[in-house]
C-alpha cells in the first residue's frame, strides 16, 4: 500500500470535513447518492457510448474511439486503486452517506470515467454539459464521503488525458 505525506493527509482530511458538512439535507443526500448511482462502473459513460455508437452511423468511428477511451479510463484506474489499495476515508462522526463494491479509494473511477468521457464525447456532444455532468459526478464522491479530495483529483487528470487521446 502507498503511503501518502502527512501534509496531504492533512488537507484531504479538511477537505473531506468540509465536504461531509456543507449543504447537507436528506433530499439533496438522496439526489446526490442517485446521481452518484448512475456512475457506478462507468455505467452511464459506457451506456451513452454504446447508445452513439449504435445509432449514430456517420460518426460511429468516432463513438467507437471515444467509447473505447471512457472503458480504458475505467480500466486504468481500477489497476491502479488495485495496486496502490488506499482505504476510503473513515470518519466516525461523519459516515460515507453511501456503500461502495470495494474499500478501496485511490483513484476515484467515477471522477476517472466522467472525465473521460467529458473529452471523449466533447464534439459528438456538447462539450459544456459534459463537463458539468463531470464535475458533478465527481463533487458527489466527496459530498458523500466516499473518497478523500486527492483521489478526485487523480481520477480526473487520469481521465482527461486518457479521454483526450481517446478523440485524436
Amino acid at each position: 500500500m502507498l503511503t501518502f505525506p502527512a501534509s496531504l493527509q492533512a488537507l484531504d482530511l479538511a477537505g473531506l470535513r468540509l465536504t461531509r458538512t456543507v449543504a447537507h439535507t436528506p433530499q439533496v443526500e438522496r439526489a446526490v447518492r442517485g446521481y452518484s448511482q448512475l456512475g457506478q462502473y462507468a455505467g452511464c459513460w459506457l451506456a451513452i457510448g454504446v447508445a452513439g455508437t449504435l445509432l449514430d452511423r456517420p460518426r460511429r468511428g468516432r463513438w467507437a474511439r471515444a467509447l473505447a477511451g471512457v472503458t480504458a479510463a475505467y480500466v486504468a484506474n481500477q489497476s491502479i486503486k488495485f495496486t496502490v489499495r488506499r482505504p476510503r476515508p473513515q470518519l466516525e462522526e461523519l459516515p460515507a452517506l453511501m456503500k461502495t463494491p470495494t474499500q478501496l479509494s485511490f483513484p476515484s473511477a467515477h471522477a476517472a470515467s466522467s472525465f473521460a468521457a467529458a473529452e471523449a464525447y466533447a464534439g459528438l456532444l456538447p462539450a459544456g454539459p459534459l463537463k458539468a455532468a463531470a464535475y458533478a459526478m465527481a463533487g458527489s464522491r466527496l459530498y458523500l464521503g466516499v473518497h478523500w479530495p486527492s483521489d478526485i483529483v487523480v481520477g480526473a487528470v487520469l481521465g482527461t488525458v486518457i479521454g483526450k487521446g481517446a478523440r485524436s
